[in-house]
């Protein structure tokens, strides 16, 4: 009777090891893309992403919203209307993301480069200001020099509205009295 007790205490572990290897994690129920799934209201296995995710996947459909080029060559115009609101909202992306390294007036000198970052260039120098949009789409997408790439951190809305922000920020620095409207003009020498 001990024998048999002990072989049985032996083969023990063997039994416990044969039982784990049991292949549910290979095989348990799983729903591909489009099937139909009664959980959820609408049947779909497909959610809608919530708000304010940035997918991590392939999309792109090819158009200049999306890689900031037309065919080979850098956007020169912006594929969303430039409007008030999109420029606040650059101007909230670029404090949170750009400003550390670039400075809420866009001269370089964020917080990061005050403590030994290398600096980056001025947004204010005339080789950026007279660079397509495309160029500031594909930088923030991809990265340039020691920039990180920021396309899995930073939608591509955002993207257009942080570069809309740039163009204002160029302007605000750069502005001729030539662009003025004549209405404008004369209220402005009024005001000297």
């Amino acid at each position: 009777m001990n024998r048999n007790l002990h072989r049985a205490l032996a083969c023990a572990p063997a039994l416990l090891i044969l039982t784990a290897c049991h292949r549910n994690m290979q095989e348990q129920p799983k729903f591909l893309p489009d099937q139909q799934n009664y959980d959820f209201p609408n049947e779909q296995v497909d959610r809608k992403p919530v708000e304010h995710t940035i997918p991590r996947g392939p999309f792109n459909d090819g158009s200049v919203f999306y890689t900031g080029k037309t065919g080979d060559v850098l956007a020169t115009a912006f594929p969303v209307p430039v409007t008030l609101d999109l420029v606040r909202q650059g101007q909230e992306a670029y404090n949170i993301n750009c400003s550390v390294c670039h400075g809420r007036d866009g001269y370089g000198e964020g917080i990061v480069v005050q403590r030994g970052f290398p600096q980056p260039p001025s947004f204010h120098s005339e080789r950026l200001r007279s660079a397509p949009i495309g160029h500031y789409f594909q930088v923030i997408t991809l990265g340039y020099g020691v920039m990180y790439p920021f396309g899995s951190r930073i939608t591509p809305a955002d993207r257009w509205a942080i570069i809309s922000y740039i163009r204002a920020l160029q302007l605000s620095q750069n502005a001729t009295t030539d662009r003025i409207e004549p209405t404008d003009k004369t209220q402005l020498e009024k005001v000297k």
